[in-house]
């Protein structure tokens, strides 16, 4: 049996990337995984690791190489190559620009192209401004048809009292429940 294929999409939160490669391993064995990156994910060295390594424990884990660039991505909605996308994690800015229709990026065009074909898009957030600045955004996308959330809380209520991200344990029940036009609870404690 053939497996379904999904986009997985990684912007630059660049502090849970060790954290979201790590739980995108269980969706190996149920989805065939396409992998895209921002241009900042995709180029950036930053505290938490290279560019090169994040790209190469990517490429492995999904058995092809990323699409980072608008051309790659763009055939995603008129070839429906992908059944759904997870973005995880989903930067402020990337919450920001599927809000007001923005598809500037390889991972805001996929999500445009997954849109246009009636197909969820998920997103597995990490902002430090989600209860601020970020919180109109994720109003908007939460009401909007076939975006779906990750299960969200506060990660540190003391030190970032406006400061979000998704239960990335999750993605896989998540995604499994967005097939189905289905939305699991979106806010945690």
């Amino acid at each position: 049996m053939s497996k379904t294929p999904i986009g997985i999409a990684l912007t630059g939160s660049f502090c849970t990337f060790d954290t979201v490669l790590k739980a995108l391993a269980p969706l190996t064995e149920v989805y065939e995984l396409y992998p895209i990156m921002s241009p900042t994910s995709y180029e950036s060295d930053t505290r938490f690791g290279t560019a090169a390594d994040f790209r190469r424990r990517l490429t492995e884990l999904c058995g092809r190489e990323i699409w980072h660039t608008i051309p790659e991505v763009e055939p995603i909605g008129p070839k429906k190559i992908i059944e759904a996308l997870l973005i995880a994690p989903c930067t402020a800015n990337t919450l920001a620009k599927l809000a007001l229709g923005v598809a500037d990026t390889a991972v805001t065009m996929a999500a445009k192209s997954t849109l246009r074909n009636e197909r969820p898009v998920i997103l597995a957030l990490s902002t430090n401004d989600a209860l601020s600045g970020a919180a109109k955004n994720i109003g908007v996308l939460q009401a909007m048809r076939n975006y779906y959330f990750v299960p969200y809380g506060q990660d540190n209520a003391q030190e970032k009292p406006r400061s979000c991200v998704a239960h990335f344990d999750l993605l896989l029940p998540t995604v499994e429940a967005a097939l189905k036009s289905e939305q699991l609870q979106p806010i945690l404690q």
